[in-house]
């Protein structure tokens, strides 16, 4: 392996797909990375320079894709340190599909058991987001997800339940109704949970099923570092109990160019708000794409260009 070569090992590989998660590894020393989220957050604040920003309804997903508007996140969507370890996956020609902040602050519910295979529960008439090709065994996403502040149980690190991204436990189909009110007001298993306004037991396949919460492992990371896992795998956060500790993690989803990204879709409606698709491209992260079915962003709004990483020639 060379200097700059970040390939999972074949290692590495079966131990991600046999339990479906592989980390934490570092990227940022903690002390950079506070530097970094102190430049950050202002301009997460505003959003007007979001290619959601012209949305009447858009507060609820206006801190989705920041990565076409603020160039530190553009970076780090492309950095070879992620983008190598997910084409080890993927295969050498990926595309970054989505990014979006997963913010806790004291006092808020953990988030609740679920998976994803197509993301298409939140959608009008259960229209798939995205769309693996027919003759391909997987699906779901890639999902990176960067500790910008410590986690910890304290202030709701991430769960997962190893080697159940092989089996969906959900429906995706049935939909799911959106319900401000019920935000910090549900209790599963004797934990505060719940899914941003949704109930995500409305998905289940058998309604009398629960997760199996005894073979749960908590992904406690340090600040900078981050962890690969199947959004099909069953996952989870713990609740917010610290009183002053806020825990911020940023979320990039990635998947091979031969799948298809928002198929058929012009707006994405989800937590109670619609956006238009129009200003979205997907983000060539690594090779090429011989597809030619998505659109993609070559540079963000301030005129960066994404960086895309030769597989090929690095490995």
């Amino acid at each position: 392996m060379s200097q700059n070569d970040f390939s999972l090992t074949p290692e590495q590989v079966e131990q991600f797909e046999r339990d479906g998660y592989i980390g934490p590894f570092d990227l940022y020393d903690p002390a950079e990375m506070e530097q970094n989220l102190r430049a950050l957050r202002p301009k997460l604040i505003s959003t007007k320079k979001s290619i959601y920003s012209d949305e009447k309804q858009a507060s609820a997903i206006s801190n989705y894709d920041r990565h076409f508007d603020i160039d530190f996140l553009a970076g780090h969507v492309t950095r070879p340190e992620i983008v190598d370890r997910v084409a080890s996956i993927l295969g050498p020609d990926t595309l970054c599909w989505r990014s979006e902040f997963l913010a806790k602050y004291p006092g808020d519910e953990g988030t609740d058991w679920h998976q994803a295979e197509d993301f298409s529960s939140l959608t009008d008439n259960a229209t798939p987001q995205i769309q693996w090709p027919a003759d391909s065994d997987r699906r779901g996403t890639v999902t990176v997800w960067t500790a910008f502040t410590e986690a910890s149980v304290e202030t709701g690190a991430l769960q997962f339940i190893p080697g159940t991204h092989k089996e969906m436990n959900y429906d995706e189909t049935k939909g799911l109704t959106y319900d401000a009110d019920i935000i910090n007001n549900l209790e599963k298993q004797g934990t505060n949970r719940g899914f941003f306004g949704y109930d995500y037991r409305q998905l289940q396949k058998n309604p009398d099923w629960a997760p199996d919460e005894s073979k749960a492992i908590s992904a406690v990371m340090k600040q900078g570092q981050f962890i690969i896992f199947w959004s099909t795998l069953m996952h989870a956060s713990h609740p917010n109990t610290s009183e002053d500790q806020a825990r911020l993690g940023y979320s990039v989803r990635y998947l091979p160019t031969a799948a298809r990204v928002y198929p058929g879709l012009t707006e994405l409606k989800e937590f109670g708000s619609t956006v238009s698709l129009a200003r979205y491209g997907a983000i060539l992260t690594s090779g090429e794409d011989t597809y030619q079915h998505n659109t993609y962003v070559q540079e963000t709004v301030n005129g960066y260009e994404f960086p895309v990483r030769d597989i090929r020639r690095s490995a």
